[in-house]
């Protein structure tokens, strides 16, 4: 393997190597290490990171929480963004100093029948970022270049991170409820994925009704546009929103407490599509009878294809979305897990590298 002559970084730019955020142990905290700078292979890019999304799953990597995990010691991240800072062999559509992105989809074999027919996210042999594939907790990371998100010039670079994962995921969850503009979707749970469904939802032309917990959270949905919102801890959810809607066409289920899930059956009208996006532990209720009677369609819904990406972004670029987004340094990734699992995060954190860091 070579690299693009002249294109890795100067000397002063890399002395210290990766400042990065690893995952030692299961169940641990993650510790600030420095790393060897990776060199691209081929059909790789190393990129310069200025910002990355921190989001659920890189918790339930951090945990171990999944039936096949990452082996320790990895570095997790999967909504980072920056600057080409080097090409590997045999990549000809990225340029140094191009803005690009890395995502849960960090690449697929391009072969099998799921990559054939516009299903990559099935792929038996992709890879993934911040899991398989080292992520974007650290100043640098390696992306595929076929499959890193390209992200149009000027916009945020806080904003923009969420959107390689949350938001690609929402997105294309909405589209796979089959809902129509004009029609009622539930977003259930209102949180760093949640907020921003609603906002897509709204774009898209559909009428939302929030669904959560947590009242502040529910202000927020209120506030980008849902035109209802239910607090399922202080009202009969299922009742309330069938008398105001006559049953949702879709839902679009983030949140990740099981009972949400079994709670979508009721909200639904018949016909209904629920969609699952949300992965938390454990499992949920499925009335048989209400399934079949109501005709409803059930499906998981995993992140989006290369094309959801680009779809995803464009939105943004246009200024239909704007995640509700908070910065925090790398050196605060343990506190920043341990606000998300005590639900205290409205929004979004997204670390950003910009900022000196402590040591």
């Amino acid at each position: 393997m070579t690299t693009t002559a002249l294109s890795m970084p100067t000397a002063s730019d890399t002395t210290d190597g990766v400042r990065a955020a690893v995952v030692t142990a299961f169940g641990q905290p993650l510790r600030i290490e420095r790393l060897d700078l990776p060199e691209p292979g081929y059909g790789e890019a190393l990129v310069k990171l200025e910002t990355s999304g921190v989001c659920h799953t890189d918790l339930h990597a951090a945990h171990g929480d999944w039936p096949v995990k990452p082996q320790p010691p990895f570095v997790p991240g999967h909504e980072g963004y920056g600057t080409v800072v080097a090409l590997g062999d045999g990549v000809d559509d990225l340029r140094i100093g191009d803005k690009v992105g890395n995502a849960w989809l960090w690449s697929a074999c391009g072969r099998c029948e799921y990559c054939r027919t516009g299903w990559e996210t099935l792929c038996e042999s992709q890879q993934n970022g911040g899991y398989s594939v080292n992520g974007s907790f650290g100043t640098y990371m390696l992306v595929n270049a076929a499959y890193a998100a390209r992200i149009p010039d000027g916009l945020d670079p806080l904003e923009v991170a969420p959107i390689l994962c949350a938001g690609v995921t929402v997105y294309k969850g909405l589209k796979v409820t089959d809902t129509r503009p004009g029609q009622w979707v539930a977003i259930s749970g209102i949180g760093g994925l949640g907020h921003i469904a609603v906002q897509y939802a709204r774009a898209m032309g559909l009428r939302v009704v929030a669904v959560d917990i947590d009242d502040a959270k529910l202000a927020l949905a209120t506030k980008l546009g849902a035109e209802l919102a239910f607090n399922a801890t202080t009202s009969d959810v299922v009742a309330e929103v069938q008398a105001a809607t006559g049953g949702v066409h879709g839902v679009l289920v983030t949140a990740v407490h099981p009972q949400a899930f079994g709670q979508a059956i009721g909200l639904t009208r018949r016909g209904g599509t629920i969609v699952f996006v949300g992965l938390p532990p454990g499992e949920f209720p499925a009335p048989i009878f209400d399934i079949v009677l109501k005709g409803l369609t059930i499906r998981g819904s995993i992140v989006g294809t290369r094309q959801d990406m680009a779809e995803a972004l464009d939105f943004y670029a246009r200024g239909l979305i704007h995640p509700t987004v908070h910065s925090a340094s790398l050196d605060d990734i343990n506190d920043v897990f341990s606000r998300m699992e005590r639900g205290q995060i409205d929004g979004r954190i997204v670390i950003d590298y910009r900022r000196p860091p402590s040591e």
